[in-house]
């Protein structure tokens, strides 16, 4: 088994951990519909904002995108002054909820690209490179909104988008999830996961391979930003306002999430899947010490304990030492023929 898979089976079972102990711990509530729709419908916005870090890291070079929140916020404050000076949101809901959410789309991809452009014709380091646009995207919020929140309201096509339930799943949800897949085939199946991978893991062959570095590493950011965008999105039509400073601890939370699911800051190495469920774990986890009381300086000793843990599983690579240990256990008591 490898290092990642380890990570995939440690958070299928901290999952199946979590959920057994909530249901006990909370006579069946924390297993209740409205409960598990209400943690399924949180889990979105950190976990986009994580694959971009995800895809950011996974090109190497200490790659690693720290504007996420700030340029999701700034999609939803600059898309939703756009959209307000077109359509009124009473009058013209459907068209005023797809121009919104494709100027956030648009503004993430071209800021995203903006980031990629900087570190591959510069060679800026990535983390001072998406540190000064983290400020710039954060300026250009506040300016755009003169430093107040902008009200986006709550028209039905935005509102479902962010609150609807789709056969019992929430909406939300079902994007992040779609999001994902699509993204874990590209990486998966297409030559630009292949290219992304080489980049991180081996720069020197991915440098005498031939293709375009820049242009993977522009991809790589816009793709990044898209999820950024995608976020500032569901980000609006969870909240009647949008504003330059929300979630400002995401950015930590969405770098614990990726460290979590077994991506190297190295570069090279990543799964989608495994951020889909580490994300999906620091939700359950959070839950659950909400619902028996604990406070929030807990949750946070919690999730630094389970970074710990992460670390050492990577870096000992414990969980393949466990099976291996397991296997010629099985093997040396079998019997001899």
């Amino acid at each position: 088994m490898s290092k990642l898979d380890g990570n995939l089976f440690v958070l299928s079972v901290l999952i199946v951990l979590l959920l057994a102990v909530g249901g006990a711990a909370s006579g069946g509530n924390y297993l209740s519909i409205y409960n598990l729709q209400s943690m399924a419908n949180q889990v979105p916005e950190i976990g986009l904002l994580a694959i971009g870090v995800m895809l950011a890291m996974c090109s190497g070079n200490g790659g690693i995108d720290l504007s996420g929140i700030a340029l999701a916020n700034l999609s939803g404050v600059a898309s939703g002054l756009v959209a307000l000076s077109i359509f009124p949101v009473d009058e013209a809901p459907v068209l005023f909820t797809i121009t919104f959410a494709g100027g956030c789309l648009i503004i993430g991809v071209l800021g995203g690209a903006l980031n990629g452009f900087l570190i591959s014709r510069f060679e800026i380091t990535p983390i001072l490179c998406t540190l000064g646009t983290q400020m710039a995207f954060t300026g250009a919020a506040v300016v755009f909104s003169e430093g107040r929140s902008v009200t986006i309201g709550s028209p039905p096509a935005l509102y479902d988008l962010g609150n609807g339930l789709i056969f019992g799943v929430p909406a939300s949800f079902l994007i992040f999830l779609g999001a994902a897949l699509i993204l874990g085939g590209v990486l998966r199946f297409t030559p630009y996961g292949m290219k992304l991978m080489l980049t991180g893991a081996n720069p020197k062959a991915a440098l005498f391979s031939g293709f375009n570095r820049d242009r993977i590493l522009i991809t790589t950011y816009a793709l990044s930003g898209l999820m950024a965008g995608l976020a500032g999105v569901i980000i609006a039509a969870r909240n009647i306002n949008v504003k330059w400073d929300y979630g400002t601890s995401y950015l930590l939370i969405a770098i614990l999430v990726a460290v979590m699911a077994g991506v190297r800051p190295e570069g090279g190495y990543g799964r989608i899947v495994n951020v889909v469920l580490s994300a999906i774990t620091l939700q359950l986890l959070s839950s659950l010490l909400n619902f028996v009381g604990f406070s929030n300086f807990v949750r946070d000793f919690a999730w630094g304990a389970l970074l710990l843990c992460f670390l050492a599983v990577n870096r000992f690579e414990l969980v393949d030492q466990v099976i291996t240990r397991f296997s010629l256990g099985r093997a040396a008591r079998a019997p001899k023929h």
